[in-house]
């Protein structure tokens, strides 16, 4: 394998995909709270798809899905996932930023559930925690 090709697989993160419970309280969070641009936002209802993102990073987005909409979910399955975002252990996601005292102080001042203030991790990086309104964790790491 070459150097260059080491260095890059020629992937990118496209999308990935978090719960949400109630999609104009996602909006509320992923928009106001955390600066992000809604890029999509298809269906109605609680049947909502809302795909958000960074304004200058396009080609990167988290898709806020309904957590059931799934054919092959079975009403078992349906059951254990929503007690598990209840629980807050379902789903995470990690955001980085340039000052994380700004971001700490923006996102907890929308009222968002705090789970961890900002803090030197013994693992090398200084971040902080959110449970976002579908119980979905939201950390914020220093960039």
């Amino acid at each position: 394998m070459s150097t260059e090709q080491s260095k890059s697989s020629g992937l990118t993160i496209h999308q990935t995909f978090l719960p949400h419970t109630d999609p104009e309280a996602s909006l509320a969070f992923y928009r106001d709270a955390l600066g992000f641009e809604v890029f999509l936002d298809v269906g109605q209802g609680a049947m909502r798809w809302i795909t958000v993102g960074p304004a200058d990073q396009p080609d990167t987005s988290i898709v806020l899905t309904p957590p059931g909409a799934d054919p092959g979910v079975t009403d078992e399955e349906r059951r254990t996932v929503a007690e598990m975002m209840a629980k807050g252990t379902y789903a995470a996601v990690i955001l980085g930023a340039a000052d994380l005292d700004a971001a700490f102080e923006r996102v907890q001042a929308s009222g968002a559930e705090v789970m961890q203030e900002p803090v030197d991790q013994p693992y090398g990086f200084r971040d902080c925690a959110f449970r976002d309104p579908a119980g979905n964790t939201v950390r914020i790491k220093q960039l």
